[in-house]
C-alpha cells in the first residue's frame, strides 16, 4: 500500500474525489500542502487575490454543477477572511468543502502566531466541521466532508488541519474510502406516501392553486419533475429568488418571482390562493412579508428535505419531509393515477383572474421621465443578446433584483446569486468559478459600482488564468437599494449612499489587460453589448450609466400582506 504524508493525502484525496480545481491562497500553516500541490498536476490550484473570492468561486462552481466546490485557506486571517463566503454558502444551502490551515497541535490554545479557533468561529455557519487529530484519518475525513456537504440539505463543511498533521517526513498508508457510513447522519431518501396522498387530494380539490418553489428544486435536481407535475395539473408556478430557472421563465404557466420584489401577479395569486404547494422553499421573510397576514385563505403543503424548515415560520397543513425529486415524482404518479381531475371551470376562472393581474402590471416601467437608460432596459438587452441562455452571476442590490425580474431563466443552475446572506462582492469571483468549469458557455457578472469594488482585485486572477467573463456594471453612482429605502422611508435623506470619487473603470480594467467599454446612451447599448460578447477570449467590462433615481418595483409594503405593494413611486395597491 502506498505511503503518503498528510499533505500528500489531502491532495490525493481531493483528486480521488474527482476535484478538478482548488481555489485558495497560501500561508505558513499550509505550506506543506502547497508543496504537495506543486508535485502533481491533476488537481489545479487557482490563486485568488483574497480568500473571500476563493470561497465564492467554490460556491458558484457548486451552484452551477451541484457538486461541492473546494477552497483552501491558511490559518488566522486567511481563515477569517473566508467566513463571509462560508456564511454565504450556508444560508443558501450550497455544498462546499473549506480546508483551513491551523497552527501546530501543541500550540493550539496558546495564542500562537496566526492562531484562530476556526472550528468555533465558523460553527454557526457550517453544516459540519472536522479538526484533524491524526494524519492517517485525513482520507476518511475528506470523504465524510464531501458526503455531508452534498447530501441531504447541502451546506459547507470546514476541515481544519494543524500544520504538524501534514509533515512531509511522516508517511502513512493511504486508501481513499469508496463510501462512508455515519451512524448519526442518515438523510431521508423519499417522502411519506400517505402524506403525499393527502397532498394530491388537496391539489386536485383546489380552486385557486399556486405552486411555489425555491432553491431546493434546483439543488435537488427536481426541475424536470416540477415541470411535469405543473403541466399535468395546469397550475400557475412562481419561484423564489433562489428558485429562478427551476421552472422555465418564458412558459405561459410561470407567473414570475414572488416576494418583496416579486411580480404583481405572483404576489396577488399567492395572497388569494386557496391551496399552496411549496417545494424546496422556506417561507423566508423576503417572501411572506407580515406572517400574520400571509395568504389567509390558503391550505399549505410543504415539501422540504430539512424537517427543521417545515412549519418554522408558516404552519404547514400537510408536511412532507423528503428530497424534492423523489417526492415530486411520486406525487406526479399519484396525480396521473387519480380518478379525479382538477376542476376545469374553477381553473379557467383562476387563470382569467391571474391574466387580469398580469395585464395590469406585467413588469412595466416608465421610460419617459429621464434621458438616461433604465437598468431594466440593460437587463432586457442582455437577455436578448445572450438569447436568455447565459450563466448570470449577480452581486447584491438593485441590479440583482432587476436581473431577477427581467432576465428570463429557462434552465436551472443558470442564476447564480447570494440570496440568503446578500453578499456584496459575490458576483465577480462567482462568474470566474463558473467560467473556469464551463469555458464554452457565456458567463456574465451583473453588478453595480458599489458591489464590484468589494472584490475588484480579482481582475488580477482573471488575467493570470485567462478567464474571459463579461461584466455588466449598472452604474448609478450610488448604493442603489440603500438609496431606494432612504427615498421611501427616510424622506430622501441619502446618508452615505452616494458613491463619490469612483474610479475610471475603463482605465482600471485596461491596466489589468482587459477590455473596457463605456455606454451612456440607449441607442449605443445593443451594438456595444454585441461587440463585448463577440470577444470570446477576452474579459470585457461594460460600465453602463443608468438612471440613478430608478427604483425597483413592485415592492411589498413592510409588514403588510403579500398583496400590499408599491407599483411605482406614486402607485400603491
Amino acid at each position: 500500500m502506498e505511503l503518503l504524508s498528510g499533505a500528500e493525502m489531502t491532495i490525493r484525496a481531493l483528486r480521488d474525489q474527482g476535484v478538478k480545481y482548488i481555489y485558495g491562497y497560501p500561508g505558513g500553516a499550509l505550506l506543506h500542502i502547497y508543496d504537495a500541490i506543486f508535485t502533481q498536476d491533476e488537481v489545479e490550484h487557482i490563486l485568488v487575490r483574497h480568500e473571500q473570492a476563493a470561497t465564492h468561486m467554490a460556491d458558484a462552481y457548486a451552484r452551477a454543477t451541484g457538486k461541492a466546490g473546494v477552497a483552501l485557506v491558511t490559518s488566522g486571517p486567511g481563515a477569517t477572511n473566508a467566513v463571509t463566503g462560508i456564511a454565504t454558502a450556508y444560508t443558501d444551502s450550497i455544498p462546499m468543502v473549506v480546508i483551513t490551515g491551523q497552527v501546530m497541535s501543541h500550540l493550539i490554545g496558546e495564542d500562537a502566531f496566526q492562531e484562530t479557533d476556526m472550528i468555533g468561529i465558523s460553527r454557526p455557519v457550517v453544516k459540519h466541521s472536522f479538526s484533524v487529530q491524526r494524519p492517517e484519518e485525513i482520507p476518511e475525513i475528506i470523504k465524510k466532508a464531501f458526503h455531508i456537504a452534498e447530501s441531504g440539505r447541502p451546506g459547507p463543511v470546514v476541515v481544519d488541519i494543524p500544520k504538524d498533521m501534514t509533515t512531509p517526513t511522516e508517511r502513512y498508508e493511504y486508501e481513499y474510502p469508496k463510501s462512508v457510513k455515519m451512524r448519526s447522519y442518515n438523510p431521508i431518501a423519499k417522502g411519506h406516501t400517505g402524506q403525499i396522498k393527502k397532498a394530491v387530494d388537496m391539489l386536485l380539490a383546489a380552486k385557486r392553486p399556486v405552486i411555489y418553489t425555491g432553491g431546493g428544486v434546483i439543488l435537488g435536481n427536481a426541475s424536470e419533475q416540477l415541470i411535469a407535475l405543473a403541466q399535468e395539473l395546469g397550475y400557475p408556478v412562481t419561484n423564489t429568488l433562489m428558485g429562478l430557472g427551476g421552472y422555465p421563465g418564458t412558459d405561459k404557466q410561470f407567473i414570475g418571482m414572488l416576494g418583496m420584489h416579486g411580480s404583481y401577479e405572483a404576489n396577488m395569486a399567492m395572497h388569494h390562493s386557496d391551496m399552496i404547494l411549496c417545494v424546496g422553499a422556506r417561507f423566508d421573510d423576503r417572501v411572506t412579508n407580515g406572517t400574520d397576514k400571509f395568504c389567509p385563505t390558503a391550505k399549505i403543503v410543504h415539501i422540504d428535505i430539512d424537517p427543521a424548515s417545515i412549519s418554522k415560520t408558516i404552519k404547514a397543513d400537510v408536511p412532507i419531509v423528503g428530497p424534492a425529486q423523489a417526492v415530486l415524482k411520486e406525487m406526479l404518479e399519484q396525480v396521473q393515477a387519480a380518478k379525479k381531475a382538477p376542476c376545469a371551470d374553477s381553473l379557467q376562472a383562476w387563470w382569467e383572474q391571474i391574466d387580469e393581474w398580469r395585464a395590469r402590471h406585467g413588469g412595466r416601467y416608465r421610460t419617459d421621465d429621464s434621458e438616461l437608460m433604465k437598468p431594466q432596459q440593460v437587463i432586457e438587452m442582455l437577455s436578448k443578446v445572450t438569447n436568455g441562455d447565459a450563466y448570470v452571476c449577480s452581486d447584491v442590490g438593485q441590479h440583482q433584483m432587476f436581473a431577477a425580474q427581467y432576465y428570463k431563466f429557462n434552465k436551472p443552475n443558470r442564476w447564480i446569486n447570494s440570496g440568503g446572506l446578500g453578499t456584496m462582492g459575490f458576483g465577480l469571483p462567482a462568474a470566474m468559478g463558473v467560467k473556469l468549469n464551463f469555458p464554452d458557455e457565456e458567463v456574465v457578472c451583473v453588478t453595480g459600482e458599489g458591489s464590484i469594488q468589494m472584490n475588484i482585485q480579482e481582475l488580477s486572477t482573471i488575467s493570470q488564468y485567462d478567464i474571459p467573463v463579461k461584466v455588466i456594471c449598472l452604474n448609478n453612482q450610488s448604493l442603489g437599494m440603500v438609496r431606494q429605502w432612504q427615498d421611501m422611508n427616510y424622506e430622501s435623506r441619502h446618508s452615505q449612499s452616494y458613491m463619490k470619487s469612483l474610479p475610471d473603470f475603463i482605465k482600471l480594467v485596461e491596466s489589468y489587460g482587459h477590455v473596457g467599454i463605456r455606454v451612456e446612451r440607449l441607442e449605443d447599448l445593443e451594438g456595444a453589448m454585441r461587440e463585448a460578447f463577440a470577444m470570446k477570449d477576452r474579459m470585457v467590462f461594460m460600465d453602463i450609466a443608468v438612471d440613478p433615481f430608478e427604483h425597483v418595483y413592485p415592492m411589498q409594503v413592510p409588514r403588510g400582506s403579500m398583496r400590499d405593494m408599491w407599483l411605482s413611486k406614486t402607485e400603491r395597491t
